[in-house]
């Protein structure tokens, strides 16, 4: 997608270098206790460091919220359905085992199913999916809504999606957003030919992620829809909050103002 956007807009030659990354590979590993930060970005970002590659390609909830130097984000494709999905295998109502290794949705569907416990699976998207439908291994699994339009998939088997709203759980920061990253001295050629309302949004999402230092091992998710605002930190839970003008002008100082009037920084 990328590839095409940037071979239609700047009439460009595309070469695509794939790369597997450290979090593809060890894909028994817990992101919770590995911590998780920069598992699926290292490679990718060494190699526009190296000046093998002239972007990379990421999903933009896979992002630290803090740039290598010398690196910086070109800008968003238009940001996909940013939504997670709860995912029950058909006939189940209330779920005992949901799998997941999201601090983030744990604690936010915890409150939609207060007895829930929780295991971890690992996998693609369809091996997820089977291991909720065929082989039975949990009730459930939360996924991204992005993904799964993307890969095309509506229904499967054995299972039932249902989308959740912001009030209910508040996505990663850049959820369903794909980001085009590149070297500092050439972002300014990729910026204006990229999407403008997903960079206004991710910004602003990006800014309180890099203020509160979160990686994989905290519960914390932002999402901004139109001018509205979604936070939660298991510190506070859910809160939302309208954005003026001036608030997208500077994500920096508008993070740090509501992360302290939240009590999430001092």
């Amino acid at each position: 997608m990328v590839a095409a956007h940037l071979r239609n807009q700047l009439g460009v030659e595309t070469e695509m270098l794939r790369i597997v990354t450290t979090g593809d590979q060890q894909t028994e590993w817990s992101l919770e206790k590995r911590g998780g930060k920069g598992l699926f970005t290292s490679e990718l970002e060494a190699a526009l460091q190296r000046r093998e590659a002239d972007v990379a390609v990421h999903s933009t909830k896979d992002l630290p919220g803090d740039m290598p130097t010398g690196l910086a984000i070109g800008g968003y494709l238009p940001r996909a359905d940013p939504r997670d999905v709860l995912v029950l295998r058909t006939g189940v109502e209330m779920p005992r085992l949901i799998a997941t290794g999201s601090p983030r949705r744990r604690l936010q569907i915890k409150r939609m199913f207060p007895d829930v416990e929780f295991n971890e699976i690992r996998g693609n998207v369809d091996t997820r999916l089977r291991k909720i439908g065929e082989q039975q291994l949990a009730d459930g699994t939360i996924l991204a809504a992005a993904g799964l339009k993307r890969l095309g998939i509506e229904t499967w088997p054995g299972v039932e999606f249902a989308p959740l709203d912001f009030e209910q759980m508040v996505p990663a920061v850049g959820q369903g957003a794909i980001a085009v990253q590149c070297r500092v001295d050439e972002a300014a050629k990729f910026t204006a030919v990229f999407d403008g309302p997903t960079l206004r949004a991710v910004a602003v999402e990006r800014a309180l992620q890099t203020a509160l230092g979160g990686g994989c091992h905290t519960a914390f998710g932002a999402h901004v829809a139109g001018e509205t605002l979604y936070l939660f930190h298991e510190a506070c839970g859910v809160r939302s909050t309208m954005l003026s003008a001036a608030d997208f002008q500077d994500p920096g100082e508008t993070a740090a103002r509501l992360l302290r009037q939240w009590g999430l920084l001092p």
